[in-house]
């Protein structure tokens, strides 16, 4: 009887300890496609972050560090359509002729319909929070440019998830000196560049 009682209690050690062998393997492995996931939908809003970051440069030849002002360019901007054609009277092909045949909305020309503008700001999954979004002119090199930069931390995307993990990818980031979360542009450097890319 005894014998069967220690043989009952190791068969339930064993499946135990083989549940916590199986799930310290799949623990990361699931946190890691979670993240992905996330990572994915920041990626896509910080990407139509920067379209109309540079449609609004395009036209006012800076960049905007107010999302306010920018998600009210976006419903009231318009972006002229132009037609260029070569010049008739030029022999050598290389001169042309702009013609404005009209005006579109901003918002019509970059996003899909239906895209709801003032969500732009808040970055998915965090409950609320919004990107940090800077604007600024630097000289570089003897010329003043226009730098943007917009960033979501891990800990703002990544709320809910395993916090030891979540702290672990912070540190990794952190220590080869690079910003630990997502972000688009630069305020030392003229680039609009993600660090996803």
């Amino acid at each position: 009887m005894k014998k069967i009682i220690i043989q009952i209690v190791l068969a339930i050690a064993i499946v135990a300890l083989g549940y916590l062998v199986v799930d310290s393997i799949m623990t990361p492995v699931k946190f890691k496609q979670e993240r992905m996931s996330r990572e994915k939908r920041v990626i896509e809003r910080l990407k139509n972050i920067r379209q109309a970051e540079r449609t609004y440069k395009s036209i006012n030849n800076r960049y905007t560090g107010s999302f306010d002002t920018l998600v009210d360019f976006l419903k009231t901007g318009k972006i002229p359509v132009v037609k260029v054609l070569p010049d008739p009277t030029d022999t050598t092909f290389t001169k042309t002729i702009k013609d404005t045949l009209g005006y579109v909305n901003v918002a019509d020309s970059l996003f899909r319909t239906g895209y709801t503008i003032d969500s732009l700001r808040y970055i998915p999954f965090s409950g609320g929070e919004k990107f940090e979004l800077s604007a600024d002119r630097i000289t570089k090199g003897g010329v003043e440019v226009s730098v943007v930069e917009a960033k979501a931390h891990y800990n703002t995307f990544l709320k809910g998830m395993n916090p030891q993990l979540v702290r672990n990818l912070i540190a990794g980031e952190e220590q080869i000196e690079r910003y630990p979360g997502l972000k688009f542009g630069s305020m030392e450097e003229p680039s609009t560049d993600g660090n996803w890319e």
